[in-house]
């Protein structure tokens, strides 16, 4: 065990350091406040306040984890094993040059996005607005990289001490936004395709969208086969996040009384982990978001408990609190629409911080890395440089035994149109990603 000194404790302060040295580190730990008590302890000490403790290591702190407000945090960087670290401190005695918990803390609990900042045209926080990304260190899983270097500190100077291995894992998730193309829309949606297509000059279309309707040709995004085979050839287990909405102006779904809709969510339950893909609408509809969860369990005759957002709709708290109120217990929308890598510097589950209400909750946040639209519609990458960027990110999340999350679209295994030539990338993030 090691028994950690700070001269004040806090949520704010449990909450990091069971992060910190009880997930990503594996010790037992215990938080002392009481300074003679923590002097005459001859075990393993470690001492976060503003001045070293004799015989144990000192790790000097800022003020966040002390405070219950939320305000506008003014902190220098300092570059630290290639990544410029917040909250950089100038004393020769501390461990590290910056301070590691309350930079992860700011990181983790999405203190930035409880501050004014610029939204974009979906109302979300984008990641030009983040500290990560104006630094330069999005594609690092910061927290874990930190949290790496000082255990090898702290048991450089205690090796006696014990603790619980990590290791690396991939969960693959598709977002099942617009279940087919053509098939299964309803009459009038279907004969409204066919004269945009008309309409539009598009006669490929109308011929393609005719041949599926006639059970001629697969429809485009029935790539649920395909699923199955990489499933099975790469010994996958993954999650699937349904939209179960009737649609809208930003919910192409099909809609959830489709007896062929509902009996595809049985089949993926049969193989896979399912969740709910809560509706663009729903953000802002406690109401919506009920009945969607609530179809979808009968649906698919089972309790849902994992979500993400639809087009990664978050506003912190509200977002989650919304999720917690209605059983779900996994949230997986931890991440960015414009831009790949880690939103909250972190490539392992933790629990949500509500730091309006100063309290850790039961809402587990599974953060993802990569999402097939980013790199295609947002940043226009090629398949080769797309390829590359996928390699880089698993590479850091190998190098600390993380969690690497993919989040694709069943459209995106199509092949066809603006996907042409996108199954070889996939097929090369499963073998990257699989690969011991």
């Amino acid at each position: 065990m090691i028994f950690i000194f700070a001269h004040k404790n806090s949520k704010r302060l449990q909450y990091i350091i069971g992060l910190i040295f009880g997930e990503l580190m594996g010790f037992e730990y215990k938080i002392i406040t009481n300074a003679d008590e923590f002097k005459n302890l001859d075990d393993a000490k470690f001492s976060y306040s503003v001045s070293p403790i004799e015989n144990a290591l000192f790790l000097s702190a800022k003020n966040i984890l002390f405070e219950t407000d939320i305000r506008h945090q003014e902190f220098k960087n300092i570059e630290f094993g290639g990544i410029s670290c917040p909250y950089a401190v100038f004393n020769s005695y501390s461990v590290m040059p910056f301070d590691v918990l309350a930079a992860s803390f700011y990181l983790v609990t999405r203190y930035e996005e409880y501050l004014p900042h610029k939204k974009d045209h979906h109302k979300r926080f984008p990641a030009s607005e983040s500290c990560a990304f104006q630094s330069r260190f999005l594609h690092k899983p910061s927290i874990n990289i930190w949290a790496k270097e000082l255990k090898e500190r702290i048991l450089f100077t205690f090796p006696e001490l014990k603790s619980k291995a990590s290791a690396y894992s991939f969960i693959p998730t598709y977002d099942i936004d617009i279940a087919w193309s053509y098939q299964h829309k309803g009459i009038l949606r279907t004969v409204g395709g066919l004269m945009r297509d008309l309409w539009n000059g598009q006669t490929s279309l109308f011929r393609k969208r005719v041949q599926v309707l006639r059970g001629k040709e697969q429809d485009p995004y029935d790539t649920y086969a395909l699923q199955k085979q990489l499933a099975k050839k790469y010994q996958l287990k993954a999650i699937y996040f349904f939209l179960f909405a009737e649609p809208g102006p930003y919910d192409k779904s099909i809609s959830p009384l489709n007896k062929h809709y509902q009996y595809l969510v049985k089949d993926i339950r049969d193989m896979a982990k399912i969740g709910i893909h809560p509706s663009y609408q729903s953000n802002e509809d406690q109401k919506q978001l009920k009945n969607e969860i609530r179809n979808l369990a009968d649906a698919a005759h089972t309790e849902i408990t994992r979500s993400r957002q639809h087009f990664l709709k978050l506003t912190l708290p509200h977002t989650y609190r919304n999720l917690l109120s209605l059983g779900i217990q996994h949230d997986f929308t931890m991440g960015y629409a414009d831009q790949p890598g880690f939103r909250a510097g972190i490539c392992t589950p933790f629990y949500f911080y509500d730091l309006d209400m100063e309290t850790d909750t039961r809402l587990q946040i599974h953060p993802f890395a990569i999402m097939d639209g980013t790199l295609r519609d947002y940043l226009k990458t090629d398949i080769e440089s797309a390829k590359t960027v996928i390699s880089q990110l698993i590479n850091e999340v190998k190098a600390v035994d993380g969690q690497f999350i993919s989040l694709w679209h069943n459209e995106s295994l199509s092949n066809e149109g603006k996907w042409c030539g996108w199954l070889d990338v996939y097929e090369h993030l499963l073998k990257e990603a699989t690969r011991d």
